[in-house]
């Protein structure tokens, strides 16, 4: 996305014409460096401390929440999405976790981006994306924020299997490689 995002494609200049991206590239890199990819070196899984994140035990959570913050009370600043990406263990495809709005209008809006996703993503999943309160999934960024920000803001969670992606049809999987994931 990074790669992207700095390239010379005409589209990706035109982002950066009109909107300002905030990267944070990894909250868990000492998690990372050992190995693990959901907990930190101390053990916690970071995705569930959205709520109440330490300084001292999850300070890249800590930091990252107050910039949001930041640009949440800003006049200066419109905050518009906030996504985040993850890795999955067990299912196939992208697809994503979004949260539930009791306004229709507010929930169609929501749905828009995943439905962009799937037009322009072979493997993207609009039928595997979810939207949901699952009270399991309170402290993660998607539900915390989701709460937090106005409803002109959208949360998701952006969900890429390790392995594979199904195109629809197909009797086989397409395994990810660095091949398949380089942008055109």
């Amino acid at each position: 996305i990074i790669d992207f995002l700095v390239s010379q494609h005409p589209t990706a200049k035109s982002l950066r014409d009109h909107l300002i991206f905030k990267i944070a590239p990894m909250l868990n890199p000492d998690g990372v460096y050992l190995g693990n990819y959901r907990c930190s070196l101390m053990g916690f899984d970071l995705n569930r401390h959205w709520q109440d994140p330490s300084p001292w035990a999850h300070p890249t959570l800590y930091g990252v929440k107050q910039l949001i913050l930041e640009m949440h009370n800003s006049h200066k600043t419109s905050l518009e999405f906030y996504i985040d990406i993850h890795a999955h263990s067990t299912m196939m495809n992208g697809f994503m976790y979004g949260n539930i709005f009791e306004q229709e209008e507010l929930f169609q809006r929501q749905a828009i981006f995943p439905k962009l996703l799937c037009r322009n993503a072979e493997d993207f999943s609009f039928s595997s994306t979810s939207f949901n309160r699952d009270t399991m999934k309170a402290g993660t960024g998607r539900r915390f924020l989701g709460g937090l920000l106005d409803n002109s803001s959208y949360c998701y969670t952006l969900e890429v299997s390790f392995y594979s992606y199904m195109l629809s049809g197909a009797s086989s999987a397409i395994p990810y490689t660095e091949e398949t994931c380089i942008l055109s």
